[in-house]
């Protein structure tokens, strides 16, 4: 089992910046990679980012390629989503994800987000 912990949701104005962190704890040795997925109010839950935990490949969905940016401390187990210039449309329920096989299996409750405008 993976246990994961979201934090550092909130109020953020447009065109400022906020970091969401994501802490693992469990059989984090069985990680194969994390991931930032998004669900807005009256939408389906998209992917936002992903990182591989090994060798820290990333990959982005279109609407925030450039804007944010997925990291993560092996150390610490943790993962980080830096949203800069955020827009009100990026305003959603943020939830961390932990891929173990080939999908992924475990999920964080969750973290607000809500961009002003």
């Amino acid at each position: 089992q993976v246990q994961l912990v979201e934090s550092g949701g909130g109020l953020v104005q447009a065109g400022g910046s906020l970091r969401l962190s994501c802490a693992a704890s469990g059989r984090t040795y069985s990680i194969y990679a994390m991931g930032w997925f998004r669900q807005a109010p009256g939408k389906e839950r998209e992917f936002v980012a992903r990182i591989s935990w090994s060798g820290g490949s990333t990959n982005y969905a279109d609407s925030v390629k450039g804007r944010f940016t997925i990291s993560r401390d092996n150390a610490k187990n943790t993962v980080y989503l830096q949203m800069n210039s955020p827009k009100p449309e990026d305003t959603a329920v943020y939830y961390c994800a932990a891929r173990i096989a080939s999908t992924f299996d475990y999920w964080g409750q969750g973290t607000q987000v809500t961009v002003s405008s």
